[in-house]
């Protein structure tokens, strides 16, 4: 009768459990220290949200159906607003994605001068960015397409430069073998290869942007959010109901829209 032992088990190193338990203890020490340095009156927070429960989530749930017709007209400028943001993010990344992309450009420094320009533009939120629109061009909806255009260019063009250098460049070494130019190759050998990721990631994107264009009116950038704001400061927690509602139809829908239209493409 054959036996079979089995191997013998890792010893277990004391310098890693130590590191894991310090880090665990850390991070334990940072949540004390913050929730210790908020000065909150829980008590008195805790009485808030109770009052506040009963007077105002109640009327959420009793959405006043009067104001359909301008919370229509509201949600259909905020997707106006993230199209026209996602369009021109997808179309501005397209130039950027090649820059940061190593196999593109053949040049460290082009490909370094391609990511710090998609990590600048990335490093201001949506909400930054409308803020600084609104005081350009003024308070409309215009301003709230160019924060969200110039939000998502930064991470479609990092998507994109991901895409470009995942490319299978024996197509491309092949076809310039055959004496195939700049021109063609780019048609014929690359662009066959990252346009389905390329529509993937920015009707993804769109996604994402109607999120983001729906608090945007908040600052002046059109939008539900300009609603949104007038509603809370108005206490009128009943049309605030039926915002949100919208709001979770509107995104719901467009989700279940773009999930199939993604899983066509790719």
């Amino acid at each position: 009768m054959t036996t079979y032992s089995l191997p013998p088990k890792p010893k277990k190193s004391r310098f890693k459990m130590i590191k894991k338990v310090t880090i665990f203890l850390l991070i334990i020490a940072m949540y004390v220290w913050t929730f210790l340095g908020i000065n909150i009156d829980w008590g008195r927070a805790f009485e808030r949200v109770v009052n506040n429960f009963h007077r105002v989530i109640p009327k959420l749930f009793s959405p006043d159906w009067s104001a359909t017709n301008d919370v229509f007209w509201s949600i259909l400028e905020t997707i106006f607003i993230a199209f026209a943001g996602s369009l021109m993010a997808a179309i501005l990344a397209i130039p950027l994605g090649f820059l940061a992309a190593q196999n593109m450009t053949g040049s460290k420094i082009l490909t370094t001068a391609g990511k710090w320009i998609l990590s600048a533009v990335r490093a201001f939120p949506d909400i930054i960015l409308a803020i600084l629109f609104v005081v350009a061009v003024g308070p409309n909806a215009f301003a709230g397409v160019l924060a969200i255009a110039i939000g998502s260019t930064g991470m479609l063009g990092k998507l994109y430069s991901e895409v470009i250098e995942s490319i299978d460049m024996d197509v491309v070494e092949a076809m310039e073998a055959n004496g195939a130019n700049k021109i063609q190759i780019l048609f014929y050998g690359v662009m066959p290869q990252i346009i389905p990721e390329f529509l993937s990631y920015a009707i993804y994107r769109f996604e994402i942007d109607i999120r983001a264009s729906s608090i945007l009116g908040i600052v002046g950038a059109g939008g539900i959010g300009t609603m949104i704001i007038f509603a809370a400061n108005n206490r009128n927690w009943n049309e605030m109901g039926l915002i949100l509602l919208a709001i979770i139809i509107v995104v719901t829908i467009i989700d279940f829209i773009s999930a199939r239209i993604r899983r066509k493409i790719v």
